[in-house]
């Protein structure tokens, strides 16, 4: 028997086309990673296709993939994702995808584009479940230090859980668990 391996990619990519071709009936453009989105141009988006009309002029994002947001864009929103996607990298990037789905997020200025220093703070980690982070907080504070065997035995670990998940943010992860946010 031979193994086989999936590779999955969450690289932020556009679906980017000439307006001009699209308004007039002809579906002119590609997909390109928002990590390049800064440098497509009409040229790169007329690749291997129709001829440039002179009234091309507006390249204009229809469709996105492995993006929090899903809706049209322009290129410089894109690139923005993509300096994000930069910055936060590749294990990340699903973690912080979704912070932003949650609404639970802080964006930078008045868009939609999240703010890396405050997703850093807030994320505390992909956990299998809610239940497993609030029993690893009891260990890692020494909560129960002191405590005698009788009083952690009946200790109402449901109830505690339900109440500390008041503060905290969670979704879930594409892979199977759970990613925490800290809400400050």
């Amino acid at each position: 028997m031979t193994a086989t391996t999936i590779i999955v990619s969450y690289v932020p990519r556009v679906w980017a086309v000439c307006l001009s071709c699209c308004n007039n009936g002809h579906l002119v453009g590609d997909w390109f990673n928002c990590t390049e989105a800064g440098a497509v141009d009409l040229e790169s988006v007329h690749r291997g296709q129709r001829r440039r009309s002179p009234y091309c002029e507006e390249i204009w994002c229809l469709d996105v993939e492995n993006l929090p947001v899903d809706r049209e864009m322009d290129l410089l929103e894109a690139a923005e994702w993509g300096e994000v996607y930069e910055e936060v990298g590749e294990e990340l990037w699903p973690a912080l995808c979704a912070w932003v789905r949650s609404g639970c997020y802080v964006a930078q200025g008045t868009g939609d584009i999240p703010s890396v220093p405050d997703f850093l703070e807030r994320y505390v980690g992909h956990w299998e479940s809610f239940r497993e982070y609030a029993e690893d907080q009891v260990e890692s504070t020494g909560m129960m230090a002191g405590w005698s065997a009788d009083a952690q035995r009946y200790f109402n670990w449901d109830s505690w859980t339900r109440d500390l998940r008041h503060d905290y943010t969670v979704e879930d992860a594409p892979d199977g668990g759970v990613y925490v946010f800290h809400n400050l």
